[in-house]
């Protein structure tokens, strides 16, 4: 009998893609039951962060914005299909060599899994399945094919997608509804009144024009910048926040414990590093919380202990001056977002915030402990990759609207303007090359909050360029002067230009 395979280079290479695919589905859905930052994208994906130079990681975040993280998966699962097909032709002349692919990809995704923090060597599992799937897959299409059957060889194909597809599903299953959910627990819990209610703003805080960014930024539109490939999924009766280092008490907070405390209700602003001038990398939301304060003087503090680092449970760090959290800012655990439990992707169950810092240093999400220290002895995640110590928020204003078009006659210009924990005292306009002009400014209750600004203008036809200002609550202007997000926030005046028919 003749036993040569006769499938031509491109079914080889389509079937080793399909096999590849197929088993990396597997794996996901492998991960999704057990561990889902375990799954091999995601470990790969997170390799990726962990070894791009700094400067490579913010040219792509500049060229694609909050994209970035799905842009890289999808990177990722290509070039696994670009190796799978690799394998199919290896395959095609020396079966050992296309299992030598296979195998390399396994190991490839085993160590960058067992290398994340917070991951065991259980966590190479999925990686190691997904590969050994996909070497069986690939040896079946070989003896289906010696079997010169197409009926056969078409069959691999359309089974393997199926079971493809079908993982893929079981994975969206498990991580939504199954037993890796915990949106279900999110839905249970119901957050009790807060003791020491958020002052309220008035009624002027929001001016309700068209465009404008609303006071309070619902949590569906809230930014989202981490680190997370895969967003921590977070068994709330497992879950518990442990105080220690330079602390004359170690303490641990249970979920239920932190509920049973006082709670406060703050409006706080928060503000990503990376935010260019004009951008939407900020929002605004009521927050309900224990004080952080109070739990770290339970424990104890050293008075040496000048920073202290914030791990989120997936292992990332941020770093915080200790004197911030006790000169009377309203710095919190916070546990709801906008009178509703922690959104998954904004932390659940908790998350560390502390008004007038970037995100960096002071936002940890899925926070699992606080660690006193000083940062002679540590340097947190961010600050290992080129970034500052911690710095106050810069002031900043941003146009909302119009952004590019206008009709003749007045036109309403309106945007928002911060400098948390200093607040803002003022804002102007300038058409042109003309003068500044003041904006009315909307109410406010505290200095950590964003705040809106609005002004009328006559717009004559043509092309005209809008620049906004802004002056925080000590009275000193926003600079004009141009510099990147790197290391410690970017500065510059907005301005756009609006064409008026």
């Amino acid at each position: 009998m003749n036993t040569t395979h006769p499938a031509s280079a491109r079914a080889w290479a389509l079937a080793g893609s399909v096999a590849a695919l197929a088993g990396l589905a597997v794996g996901h859905l492998a991960a999704a039951f057990a561990a889902p930052r375990s799954a091999p994208l995601s470990v790969l994906a997170d390799a990726v962060i962990a070894v791009v130079p700094l400067e490579v990681s913010h040219w792509f975040i500049d060229l694609v914005g909050t994209a970035d993280k799905p842009l890289l998966i999808a990177g990722l699962a290509i070039g696994v299909a670009v190796a799978g097909a690799v394998a199919g032709l290896a395959w095609r002349r020396s079966p050992q060599v296309g299992l030598a692919v296979f195998a390399a990809l396994g190991v490839i995704g085993a160590a960058a899994a067992v290398s994340r923090p917070g991951l065991g060597a259980a966590a190479a599992i999925p990686s190691i399945l997904a590969a050994g799937l996909a070497a069986l897959a690939l040896t079946w299409w070989d003896v289906q094919g010696r079997k010169r059957t197409v009926t056969g060889r078409r069959g691999f194909l359309g089974l393997t997608a199926a079971l493809g597809a079908a993982a893929v599903a079981g994975s969206w299953w498990a991580s939504r509804l199954g037993p890796a959910a915990i949106e279900a627990d999110r839905d249970a819990l119901v957050l009790p009144e807060p003791d020491v209610p958020a002052v309220e703003p008035g009624p002027g805080a929001d001016f309700e024009q068209a465009g404008l960014s609303s006071y309070w930024t619902p949590n569906r539109d809230f930014y989202r910048i981490d680190t997370a490939i895969t967003v921590p999924r977070i068994d709330v009766d497992d879950w518990s926040l442990r105080v220690h280092g330079m602390v004359d008490r170690e303490r641990t907070y249970t979920m239920e414990e932190l509920l049973g405390r006082e709670l406060i209700e703050r409006d706080i602003t928060l503000c990503c590093v990376s935010n260019q001038v004009g951008g939407e990398l900020v929002g605004n939301a009521r927050w309900l919380g224990v004080s952080l304060a109070e739990l770290l003087a339970e424990a104890g503090v050293d008075p040496a202990a000048d920073q202290l680092v914030s791990r989120s449970s997936d292992g990332w760090t941020a770093g915080s001056p200790t004197d911030l959290v006790f000169d009377g800012r309203d710095a919190m655990i916070a546990l709801g977002m906008n009178g509703a439990p922690l959104p998954v992707d904004h932390g659940w169950p908790a998350r560390l915030v502390i008004p007038g810092l970037y995100g960096y240093v002071s936002a940890t999400k899925w926070v699992t402990e606080l660690e006193l220290t000083t940062f002679d002895a540590y340097d947190a995640y961010w600050i290992t990759r080129g970034w500052s110590t911690p710095r106050p928020i810069k002031t900043q204003s941003r146009i909302d609207t119009p952004r590019s078009k206008a009709d003749s006659g007045t036109v309403v210009v309106a945007g928002v303007a911060w400098a948390q924990h200093r607040g803002i005292s003022a804002v102007e306009l300038r058409v042109d090359n003309g003068d500044w002009r003041e904006c009315a400014l909307s109410d406010v209750a505290t200095g950590d909050t964003w705040r809106q600004w609005l002004v009328e203008w006559e717009a004559e036809p043509g092309e005209h360029t809008l620049t906004v200002r802004a002056t925080d609550g000590e009275g000193i202007p926003q600079t004009s002067e141009v510099q990147g997000v790197v290391p410690d926030g970017a500065t510059g005046l907005h301005s756009v230009t609006v064409t008026v028919s």
